[in-house]
Parts: C-alpha cells; structure tokens; sequence
C-alpha cells in the first residue's frame, strides 16, 4: 500500500526540482523530464508528457510502478518513462533523475563531444560523464543504450548525442545539482577550448583530485 503522505512528499520534490530547472533556464517549453523514487521503493513520481517544468503541479505528475502499471491519469506518459524505470530497477542506490535539455551541455552532446570534467568539482562530484550515442535506428536513447552505462555505479551523470542530460542522485537534490554542474561544466569547457584556439594552445593542466584532502592523501601513501 502506498503512502499518500510520502506520495505528495515526493511530488513537491519534483516540482521544486522542476521549476529550479525552468528558472535557471535548464530546461524551456515541455521537453526533458524528472522523477523520484517513492520511499516504499517500488513506485516513482514522474512528469508526464506534454507538461513544462514549470507548470509541474500534484495534480499533473504521475504515479508509475516499477512494473510499469500506471495509476489513472488524463495525461500522455513522459516518452522517457521506460529508461527512468530501468535505471531505479539496475540501481537501487538511484532515488532521483533529472533529465533535461540544457543548451550548453546539449551542443556538445550534439557535435558527438563528451564533456571533460575539467574543474576540481566536476572531477570530486562526477568523475566523469559518459556519451550515449543515439539508437541505432537514429532516434532517442532508451533504456537499451542507457542502463548499460549506469550499470557502472560509480556513474552519477551522462550525456545524450542530440538529446540532452542525465544527473542521477541519492536525493532530488543531488540529481539537481548534478544537472546544473554539467550545464555549468560545459559552458566553462566551451569557453576554455574558444580561448585555447584563439590563444593556439594545444594543452593545458587537468585536475586530477577532486580535493585538497584526496590529494595529500594519494601523495602520502
């Protein structure tokens, strides 16, 4: 039986996850889609299809079982529901997805480019985002070309080819703030590779601790 209590918890998760995204402009119009894993464990909350971020409301959001059984609802599923379901199937650990279509991590995304974790936060809190590549047919990853990459637990965010972003998390904030390191992670490389080209530099220093701590360790030993 299903907690309505933990129910409307989780939806007001979402919304505020939802509209962080739209006011930060993450994500515009009614694409991308977030969910969150209900404390029972075996049913999500998830934006349905053809609701914006920002109009995220209990009434709007869907309630989905793992098995796939949706609970009544007068709107569409979110078209990414099957790959959502998959990865809080393979990983438990997973409580939170965000997925959005932020513009400075998608364009690199979409030039086949995956996006190096070149500050010492990205290399503490990611460590690295894997590219999906489209299906073979051309269109969107599904769980087939994504649940493979997050079998790697050590993955907490990946990049879509021609689609967009996941950040995964123990909490719907930790997914959030995944989603907004990578869109800040790219604009910082987009503006690193421009001055390099401009500048002609071929290399630069990378960051190879996430910490002051790690590093003193590592060095130690």
């Amino acid at each position: 039986m299903l907690d309505p209590a933990d129910i409307q918890a989780r939806k007001d998760e979402v919304i505020w996850a939802a509209k962080r995204c739209f006011d930060l402009r993450l994500q515009t119009n009614a694409g991308g889609n977030l969910s969150m894993r209900l404390a029972s464990g075996n049913a999500i909350v998830i934006k349905p299809s053809g609701v914006g971020f920002n109009e995220c409301t209990r009434e709007n959001l869907q309630l989905v079982h793992l098995d796939g059984k949706m609970e009544p609802s007068e709107f569409k599923p979110s078209k990414d529901l099957d790959f959502h379901l998959d990865l809080y199937r393979i990983r438990p650990d997973i409580q939170a997805i965000v997925h959005c279509h932020s513009p400075w991590a998608t364009g690199y995304a979409s030039a086949g480019r995956e996006i190096p974790c070149l500050t010492v936060q990205t290399i503490e809190k990611i460590g690295r985002m894997p590219l999906i590549p489209l299906s073979p047919l051309g269109g969107p990853q599904t769980e087939a070309e994504i649940s493979p990459v997050f079998q790697d637990r050590s993955i907490r965010a990946a990049v879509l080819a021609n689609h967009g972003t996941i950040g995964v998390g123990k909490t719907m904030i930790e997914a959030q703030y995944l989603a907004e390191i990578i869109e800040e992670t790219a604009h910082i490389a987009f503006v690193r590779d421009a001055l390099m080209a401009a500048h002609g530099q071929t290399g630069v220093t990378m960051p190879i601790f996430g910490t002051a701590r790690e590093a003193r360790e590592t060095a130690g030993r």
